[in-house]
């Protein structure tokens, strides 16, 4: 039997959770039935894990993240080529802009595919979450919403990784093309507590006995940084008590970030860059924190409950398929300090209470979101080809 060609197609090359879905996918589908290529744009963390794993990497030139008219073009035209060189039976696309972008290409390959071709390629676009749900000037979001319907109406099938995002489309998107398939893990590995935490005091200076608050993601405004900071800046802690807000990760905000620490004088918060594997020091926290304002369904807290660690996040997007408030975890609102302070206050004076959200967050995480699953599913969306 011949094998299905995937390319899979994502905008930027750094390690986020759409680079994690990307990588998953390439290194876990069937080597019997599929040879898989990754497109990307950059030589980041995702090609350097692709390229340990075996996955053929290619580059696509000009292509990045904000928009430039004259780079774009010479984006797509690179991006036509790639197909008419390449001829994918599937072209599995990841990230807002190669979404929009990808779609079209395929459409007009489609259109112009020659006679030796058995079959026309087959679009499949996964939302990681809706650019528009971000917050905009008004014409930004009316622009990134056409380009966001242009997408899912070109492309075979959009899979959303959360029930939540799903019902975030418009009613004017086609429904009928959006299939949700959530986000799968197999278990990282993880340092003992022991060997985590001993890690981080090491390479913070913060005092062994402290109550460890942590976050691991890209350095971004959709990540709502800035109020975990000024809710530990402002927490009233009780007598005797100590805590820490560890946060491990890189990217466009961090100078921002660092001046807010500063001028709220939040001297207990403390910046680790990223690396390749971040997630095996979840043992050493005592309570986990994602204060996002924009998510699809962030795997850094699967990761979390795998690890047994109790969890504080916000109450948008995908995080609610995953976090039940007061039952495997805390949820407060977006942008607001005080029901942080006030939950992560909560979990420092609580430990059976944290005890408790761990191990059902453990037992979700186990039981609705394995890797093995995202697969199949993934894999009975690519067949029928298109003919």
């Amino acid at each position: 039997m011949k094998k299905k060609k995937i390319l899979y197609i994502i905008t930027k090359s750094n390690w986020g959770g759409a680079q994690k879905s990307v990588y998953d996918l390439a290194t876990h589908m069937p080597s019997a039935w599929f040879d898989v290529s990754v497109a990307l744009g950059g030589n980041g963390t995702l090609a350097t894990k692709l390229a340990a794993a075996n996955i053929r990497t290619i580059n696509l030139p000009f292509l990045e993240r904000d928009i430039s008219f004259i780079r774009d073009g010479l984006a797509f035209f690179s991006l036509l080529r790639l197909l008419w060189r390449e001829r994918p039976g599937i072209v599995h696309l990841h990230s807002s802009k190669i979404g929009a972008m990808g779609a079209v290409a395929g459409r007009i390959y489609n259109l112009l595919k020659v006679k030796s071709q058995k079959s026309k390629v087959k679009i499949i676009f996964t939302a990681h979450g809706w650019a528009f749900r971000e917050k905009r000037p008004l014409p930004i979001k009316i622009f990134i919403t056409f380009f966001q319907w242009l997408t899912v109406t070109m492309s075979h099938a959009t899979i959303a990784v959360s029930n939540t995002t799903k019902h975030e489309a418009p009613s004017f998107f086609p429904q009928g093309k959006i299939v949700v398939i959530p986000n799968g893990i197999a278990e990282p590995h993880f340092l003992s507590r022991d060997e985590a935490r001993a890690h981080l005091v090491k390479k913070t200076g913060a005092p062994l006995n402290t109550f460890l608050v942590g976050t691991i993601g890209e350095l971004t405004g959709n990540k709502g940084y800035i109020y975990a900071i000024r809710a530990i800046a402002h927490l009233a802690l009780r007598a005797g008590q100590q805590l820490t807000y560890i946060i491990i990760g890189d990217g466009e905000d961090k100078e921002k970030l660092l001046k807010s620490i500063r001028e709220g004088r939040a001297e207990h918060v403390i910046f680790i860059t990223a690396d390749d594997n971040a997630a095996r020091l979840l043992p050493a926290f005592d309570c986990f924190l994602l204060p996002s304002i924009k998510e699809g369904l962030p795997y850094v807290l699967l990761e979390a409950g795998l690890a047994k660690i109790p969890v504080i996040a916000t109450d948008i997007g995908g995080i609610l398929d995953i976090i039940q408030d007061k039952k495997n975890g805390v949820l407060v609102p977006p942008r607001d300090s005080d029901a942080i302070a006030k939950a992560i206050d909560t979990m420092v004076t609580n430990k059976t209470t944290r005890e408790q959200y761990a191990q059902e967050l453990f037992a979700t995480a186990q039981r609705n979101f394995s890797l093995t699953k995202m697969i199949q599913e993934t894999t009975a969306l690519y067949t029928p080809t298109i003919s």
